[in-house]
């Protein structure tokens, strides 16, 4: 799967959306979900919580490992997706969609991988 031209990319795996004014979505690009297998069990920063990009603000679990989650934009957190938290599997069947992880509300400048750079990371075409 190719990732989204309009979307930015951590070096750690994460996707963010920055189409809403001051508001970033973030969660794992299908590179991740696929490298992490089956998802169990999802972590998430709490609404309200200040998060520092490229600190570690939750964990997802699989059953091959359990790997942190990093947060790519200093901000507050002002959504979680509860669904995922409820079915953690939409990680794997919907990384750039459903399963989104967390929405932030951007406090500064980004510093974010484009659609190429990442894919670059990843070896995808």
């Amino acid at each position: 799967m190719s990732n989204p031209e309009n979307l930015g990319y951590t070096e750690e795996h994460e996707w963010v959306d920055l189409g809403d004014a001051g508001t970033a979505t973030v969660g794992i690009t299908t590179y991740a979900a696929e490298a992490l297998g089956d998802v169990v069990f999802v972590q998430l920063p709490e609404v309200g919580e200040k998060v520092v990009a490229g600190e570690t603000c939750g964990e997802i679990e699989s059953t091959k490992s359990v790997s942190d989650l990093y947060a790519p934009v200093n901000g507050e957190v002002v959504a979680v997706n509860e669904a995922v938290v409820a079915d953690p599997g939409v990680v794997n069947s919907d990384p750039f969609g459903e399963g989104w992880l967390f929405k932030v509300a951007v406090d500064g400048d980004t510093d974010l991988l484009d659609a190429d750079a990442y894919n670059a990371l990843t070896k995808e075409d």
